[in-house]
């Protein structure tokens, strides 16, 4: 069988994380598969794993240039005839429409975030199946756009249990940004994920602030905290990571915070930590896989109480989770964020891994995919 993915860009995130892991259980199963993108450092991982890719701008929202982008990709559909197509955002859902027109290759959409309400996001309920990763946006799907449900697939993201094996880590990079983060002798908080608003890195950074000031206030003899935030801003998004530099600064916690950028050995960096946090307040995340990464590492974790998360979070068992309020400045939410992540510095919790592992298994996301593009191959999709 021969698929195409479509998917933005390939340089970090969950989604592209995603692309990848499935690329491999496709190959695994003797399946073709192309992913195309406007291009980025995972396309070597595509490739060592056996995939192809192929390079297209299907990530600039520019609709001045979208019909001329829509025929190469057309182009490219013409000479590959997949047997499917998966677009895993707005921007190549909609070149793919455009693409399609005269094609009518059957294709999948895979929902991975809950969009804002509107004929733009629609998109992402117009292929012949819809692959969600949470019931929280298969719900949402239902409830705004009124998607028939047996046109959707609840397929939880997984963690793969090789890469995330506390027996198999890389000692000597651990050992090397240990000394590079200059984490001895901290409670170390980690933020993980690409740099974006959506992020609430600026609710963390406040919330270690908080925390470091009443440590000192305090006087007591224990560690001083530090937040490392492994990920990056992209390009068209730098100033917002300028921004959270100079907030670090008026803060004066510069020698709290760390900006590591983004990192490969996800596993590694992971085990450094004491506590995980997401501090995303103001949009739910669909999922939320580095929260259950953090927990495949024994690593407990803080969460805001809404979407994806909660299906990963159990407050007070493997982490705490913090109550959502839209309408609370940064400030406020950083104050609730400092006083979970202090419970959960004094907290113990058990079996974190183990029932992680158990409820975010990697075969069985491998096997639920498979069973989609098997209805496509076996022709029970109409």
């Amino acid at each position: 069988m021969k698929i195409v993915q479509l998917v933005p860009a390939m340089d970090q995130g969950g989604v592209e994380r995603g692309v990848v892991e499935i690329n491999r259980v496709l190959i695994a199963a003797g399946h073709d598969n192309l992913v195309v993108s406007v291009g980025g450092r995972l396309d070597e991982r595509i490739i060592a794993d056996g995939g192809r890719v192929a390079n297209i701008d299907i990530k600039s929202k520019n609709p001045l240039t979208a019909f001329s982008r829509a025929k190469k990709l057309r182009k490219l559909l013409e000479v590959e005839r997949p047997d499917v197509v998966v677009a895993h955002s707005r921007v190549p859902a909609w070149l793919f429409v455009l693409a399609n027109r005269k094609l009518k290759l059957k294709w999948i959409t895979f929902a991975h975030g809950a969009n804002s309400v509107s004929a733009y996001s629609k998109v992402m309920t117009y292929g012949d199946v819809t692959v969600t990763p949470s019931q929280y946006i298969a719900d949402y799907l239902i409830e705004h756009y009124n998607i028939d449900k047996s046109l959707l697939r609840v397929i939880p993201r997984a963690i793969d249990r090789e890469k995330f094996d506390i027996t198999k880590l890389d000692c000597e990079f651990m050992d090397s940004k240990r000394r590079e983060w200059k984490l001895d002798g901290f409670r170390v908080v980690m933020g993980l994920g690409r740099i974006t608003q959506l992020k609430g890195y600026d609710v963390l950074i406040r919330a270690i602030a908080h925390l470091q000031r009443t440590h000192i206030a305090a006087k007591v003899n224990t560690p001083s905290w530090k937040l490392v935030i492994v990920g990056e801003a992209e390009a068209l998004r730098k100033e917002y990571e300028d921004e959270l530099r100079k907030l670090v600064i008026e803060l004066g916690v510069g020698d709290n915070v760390v900006f590591a950028g983004a990192q490969s050995k996800v596993a590694e960096c992971l085990s450094l930590a004491d506590i995980v946090v997401s501090a995303n307040y103001r949009k739910p995340e669909a999922f939320g896989r580095s929260m259950a990464e953090a927990l495949a590492m024994d690593k407990p974790v803080v969460a805001t109480a809404f979407g994806g998360a909660l299906d990963i979070v159990e407050d007070r068992v493997n982490g705490a989770l913090v109550a959502p309020d839209k309408n609370a400045t940064p400030e406020e939410m950083s104050i609730k964020f400092a006083n979970a992540i202090r419970f959960v510095a004094h907290s113990e919790f058990k079996n974190l891994r183990k029932n992680a592992l158990e409820k975010f298994s990697f075969d069985r996301m491998a096997e639920k995919s498979l069973a989609v593009y098997n209805e496509f191959a076996k022709g029970t999709i109409k």
